[in-house]
């Protein structure tokens, strides 16, 4: 028993190791690290290809309560901006409505069906969805057929920043996709 209290006695005096210093570690590169998150992001924003009904209304600059800017504060674009209720589908998300596609647009080109859900409304709550259509009443003529009736929208992605009328379409950015 004295030998063991001796031992703990010993073992008491003897000195700590003492502590490392602290380090500062840079960031490390890691690209498959960096690949997961990318693909867990992807898979929160997660496309259910679900089809929704909504009643579809059309709204164009110009109106009472229109400003130039959507709720984002982009710019509105016409025939791609569309105002929704974030419970149904949230701000971001990249649109599919089959109904669109094919529409002659101002600039003569066909409409490919994909709208930019950045803008929200007072009387969008629920199954709506407010179609921009640009400047003034006349704008409204191209969609004028779906004012007041039931459309289907599919959520096909989401976007970042501000949509624009210029870029690639998603239709051009998969096909992109698919050819490397």
């Amino acid at each position: 028993m004295i030998a063991g209290l001796a031992a703990a006695v010993a073992l008491s005096a003897t000195p700590a190791p003492a502590a490392k210093p602290a380090t500062i570690q840079s960031p490390v590169i890691d690209p498959v690290g960096d690949l997961i998150l990318r693909a867990r992001r992807a898979a929160d924003e997660a496309v259910t290809a679900v089809e929704t009904e909504l009643k579809a209304t059309l709204y164009h600059s110009g109106g009472r309560g229109i400003g130039p800017k959507d709720s984002l504060g982009c710019r509105l674009q016409p025939m791609r901006t569309v105002a929704v209720d974030p419970k149904v589908f949230p701000r971001h998300s990249v649109l599919f409505i089959k109904e669109t596609v094919g529409l002659k647009l101002p600039d003569g080109s066909a409409h490919d069906g994909y709208w930019y859900a950045s803008d929200v409304g007072g009387a969008i709550k629920g199954a709506r969805i407010d179609l921009f259509t640009g400047a003034g009443a006349a704008s409204m003529k191209v969609l004028q057929a779906l004012n007041l009736t039931t459309i289907t929208a599919v959520k096909v992605g989401m976007f970042e920043g501000c949509p624009t009328t210029k870029a690639p379409t998603m239709v051009a950015q998969n096909a992109a996709l698919a050819e490397k």
